[in-house]
This record gives C-alpha cells, sequence and structure tokens, in this order.
C-alpha cells in the first residue's frame, strides 16, 4: 500500500506506519455509535443550584483557590473565515444590493456598532473608500489589502468596544483568567491553542497588549501558545477506503479536529484547568453571571476531588465497605455499577471502583437549549456495563434506532464547551490522558477534493470521546454564559455591545 516516499512522509509527520494503517482500517470498519440510555435532565443527572447554594460554593472556590495551581486552557486557533461566509458570498457574487443577502444588509446598516468600524474607517479613508462602495468596503475588510479579517483567526478579530479602544477575545479571556483563575500571588496562568501559520502574529498581540491588562487587572500573565501536533494528523482516502493521493502522487494528511488538543492538555501542569473557546466571551459589563459559574463548576470539582481522594486513600488502607462506596458513586458521582457489580468477590469489588474512582475529573456547565448547537449530556451504558454521564455529538447517535429517537427528543440542555478538569490522582500525580480516551468514538466525513471523493477521518473529540472515560459532572449553568461568535453578525447581540 506504501512505497519508500510514502513512509519518509509518515515519519516527517512523527506517525507509524501501523498507526495510518490502524486509521486506514478505522474508515473500513467504522465507529461504532454511542450506547446512549437516558438524556441527563435538571431530574437526573444535571445539578441545579440555588441562590444560596451559588453563593456558598463561589465562597468555597475563592477560599480554596489560594492553595491551588490554576490554569486557563483556550482552544484558539479557528480561523475566522466562516464568521464571515455570508460577506464572502456577496463580495463573490454578481449583485449589486442586498437581495437575498439579508445578512449583509444587516452588517451594513449596523455596521458603525462593529468594534473594528473605527479600524475599518481608518483604512477606508487611506485608501479613498467610500462607505456605500460596499463591495470595496468588504474587500478592505476581508483582504490582505485591509485588514485581513477573512484570513485571521478570531482571536484577533476586535470583538468588544469600550471607551478607550477595541478588545480582542484574547483580551476578554486575560480579563476573565484575572477574575477567576489567579492564584494568591495574582499570577494568571493560559494556554492558547494556536495554528503554525499565526503563531507570529498571536504572540504579536499578545506582546501588544500583556502589559496594559497586566496593570488595568492587577495580575501577572503567563500565557503559552502550544500547537496542534502533526503526528495527530490522519490520512484521507478515496471512496474505495484506498489512501487518496495528490497530484504528485505524495499522501493527504488532514487534522484531526479538536480532539487532537487533548494531547496539548496533557502537557499542562496544574490542579485545575479551565477550558473555554476563544469566541465565546462576552463585553465585561456583560461578564459578571460568567465569573460567578466559573467559579460554581470549579468549587463542585473541588469538593468532588477532595471526595475522591478519600475514598481512594480509605481503599487503599483497607478502610471501606464496597457496597457503600458503590452507592456514593451512584448517587455523588453520576456512575450507576453494572449488573455484576453485586456478583463480584470482594477483590474484584476492590478493582472496580479503584478503577471507576481513580481517574481525570471534569464538571461541564450545561446551558438550556435553545436551538444553538453543541453536545447533549446523556447517561451512556459503557463497555463493562456501567452507566455513566457523558457528552455525545449528534453524529454519534445512531438515529434510525427508535429509542434513541425518543432519547433524543426528551433532550433539554447542551454543553456549550464550558468545563473545568482536574487531571491529577489522589497522590497528586498527573494521569496520562491518552489512557483515558476512548479510541472508538472518531467521526468520519464525506468531502470532495480535484473533483473526487475524498474520506476524511476526526479524532474523538476533546470533549467527547477523548473525556469519555473521566469522571464527569453535570451543572447547569445560565444561558448568559454562552456567547459564541459563528458569524460577524453574533456580535451585534447585547452580549457584546458597549453599554452607554
Amino acid at each position: 500500500m506504501f512505497i519508500e516516499n510514502d513512509l519518509k512522509q509518515i515519519l516527517a509527520k512523527g506517525l507509524t506506519k501501523e498507526k495510518v494503517e490502524q486509521q486506514i482500517n478505522n474508515f473500513v470498519t467504522g465507529f461504532p455509535f454511542a450506547n446512549i440510555v437516558n438524556t441527563a435532565t435538571p431530574e437526573n443527572g444535571i445539578v441545579v443550584l440555588n441562590n444560596s447554594e451559588v453563593s456558598d460554593i463561589v465562597d468555597f472556590y475563592k477560599n480554596a483557590s489560594k492553595k491551588i495551581s490554576i490554569t486557563k486552557f483556550v482552544p484558539a486557533s479557528g480561523a475566522a473565515s466562516r464568521m464571515f461566509k455570508d460577506l464572502f458570498e456577496f463580495l463573490n457574487s454578481e449583485n449589486s444590493n442586498f437581495t437575498n443577502f439579508s445578512e449583509v444588509k444587516t452588517f451594513f446598516e449596523r455596521l458603525k456598532d462593529f468594534a473594528f468600524y473605527a479600524e475599518l474607517t481608518d483604512v477606508l479613508s487611506k485608501n479613498n473608500i467610500d462607505e456605500n462602495d460596499y463591495k470595496k468596503v468588504l474587500e478592505f475588510l476581508l483582504s490582505e489589502r485591509g485588514l485581513n479579517y477573512g484570513f485571521l483567526p478570531k482571536a484577533l478579530i476586535k470583538f468588544h468596544k469600550y471607551k478607550i479602544n477595541a478588545k480582542t477575545s484574547i483580551e476578554e479571556h486575560l480579563f476573565e483568567a484575572a477574575s477567576y483563575a489567579k492564584n494568591d500571588k495574582k499570577q494568571a496562568n493560559l494556554v492558547f491553542t494556536v495554528s503554525a501559520d499565526h503563531n507570529l502574529l498571536f504572540q504579536q498581540k499578545i506582546n501588544e497588549v500583556k502589559a496594559e491588562c497586566e496593570n488595568m487587572f492587577d495580575v501577572k500573565f503567563n500565557i503559552e501558545l502550544t500547537e496542534q501536533k502533526q503526528s495527530t494528523d490522519i490520512i484521507a482516502v478515496d471512496e474505495n477506503n484506498l489512501p487518496f493521493r495528490e497530484k504528485d502522487g505524495s499522501l493527504i494528511f488532514r487534522p484531526g479536529g479538536h480532539g487532537a488538543l487533548i494531547e496539548n492538555l496533557n502537557e499542562i501542569d496544574a490542579d485545575i484547568i479551565f477550558i473555554k473557546n476563544i469566541d465565546n466571551v462576552v463585553h465585561q459589563n456583560f461578564a459578571g453571571k460568567t465569573i460567578d459559574y466559573k467559579q460554581v463548576i470549579a468549587g463542585v470539582l473541588l469538593k468532588t476531588k477532595a471526595k475522591v481522594n478519600e475514598l481512594l486513600n480509605s481503599i487503599e488502607n483497607n478502610n471501606f465497605n464496597a457496597d457503600e462506596v458503590a452507592k456514593i458513586l451512584n448517587n455523588e458521582f453520576a456512575i450507576k455499577t453494572s449488573q455484576e457489580f453485586k456478583k463480584y468477590t470482594k477483590n474484584e469489588k476492590t478493582d472496580y471502583l479503584k478503577t471507576k474512582l481513580n481517574r481525570p475529573i471534569r464538571v461541564c456547565g450545561m446551558v438550556k437549549n435553545e436551538g444553538e448547537p453543541g453536545g447533549g449530556p446523556f447517561w451512556v451504558k459503557e463497555a463493562d456495563g456501567t452507566v455513566q454521564l457523558q457528552i455525545v455529538e449528534s453524529a454519534e447517535i445512531d438515529k434510525k434506532n427508535v429509542e434513541n429517537s425518543k432519547i433524543l427528543n426528551t433532550s433539554t440542555h447542551f454543553n456549550p464547551v464550558d468545563l473545568v478538569c482536574s487531571t491529577k490522582d489522589y497522590k497528586n500525580q498527573k494521569f496520562d490522558l491518552l489512557n483515558f480516551v476512548n479510541y472508538s468514538a472518531g467521526f468520519i466525513s464525506e468531502k470532495s477534493k480535484n473533483g473526487k471523493a475524498l474520506k476524511a477521518q476526526e479524532l474523538p473529540g476533546l470533549w467527547n470521546g477523548a473525556m469519555s472515560n473521566w469522571i464527569t459532572l453535570f451543572v447547569e449553568v445560565p444561558l448568559i454564559t454562552f456567547n459564541p461568535v459563528k458569524t460577524v453578525n453574533d456580535l451585534l447581540r447585547k452580549e457584546h455591545l458597549e453599554i452607554n
């Protein structure tokens, strides 16, 4: 299947022939659907806290966070091109008006409301471009002739207006980190994932704003940029599951999706790690609830972690009742033991309980589903018969199964990539997170290249299969905490606008 040049290409990516052969085999066999048994709801798996409980756990976190190391992990390598999809379509069309382009019409009607308006008008003025020359305006907004916004990462787009200047989402993440992810020495650690193409621009932006943000927020920022590893790329195949090749005969590899970032996450050494996407930020005037609930889910995590450590130490000291621990798993950690558990010997029960407890932990914010896309909260039956909470994407569910369809129809919440994680064991040693990935939870999609059908594969998603063997808890958070910018006009939502 592979010739000598193929093997050189494979090795240059940090892959092995055996690994690539396994990738091809995944195309042949496909991936199994998730075995969902029920929807997680506020009555069944999603914790809902009242105002008093929220206040108490925020206070608990504020005190506990002084004694631990914290890092905020921000997937930020996504390009902004999809934000401007409608604008690109209008620019490349023959239309001179907004017929069939209602989003573009709204964009120009509200142009002055965008945080990048001043920057754009400066470029237009220097090039003698009239604001009513819509296609020229878009050309200087999107292309390298002007701001080049159509080809930058979202992280470098100006999102929010302020009286002094406009801020990118990078700066808003620094503000958030200063608010809930700093230690008692007033230090905040952040890791941004970036693409190799934008690493330098990203670094320049951080150098430009870091000192100002440190002075403004009274925090010292330790910022690291990390790139998705080439060794996580996946070979593409044709419709016969044979390697898809370029015209020069070389193999085509594609990025493995956000699931590849589990390797970057695995390199972080911290007691807790917040995870939040780069585009999910609000204007600082609206950030209060976001900050509160980040502390809430972190407080729930720390309380859970302390209980897990206590149980594991009692098991190690042989000072435990297996059936009582199993009840705690079910009632407090959303882990329902397998039907076979009662039949196990004492040693088998001990091994089972240690395996279920000695794992990374994540607490995930869940918002009420109001039509936004996102992975849903479900109870999933694992291969060993254990039923536990999982975030499952729609593509992972067999919708032809009548029971699955019924379960899907009862779904009330989704996960907006709002997580806080513990990645150390009860002896404070880092877990190897790659040992907890469900590698059978990948995705296959059909695309085309050069007019030919191409099949692509993605690794198990970062908060789906890559974390499916973690202890998982769900906490309801307000919808205000979820404000992604999927299209440029999303920046016109009130949560992204300055209050006059």
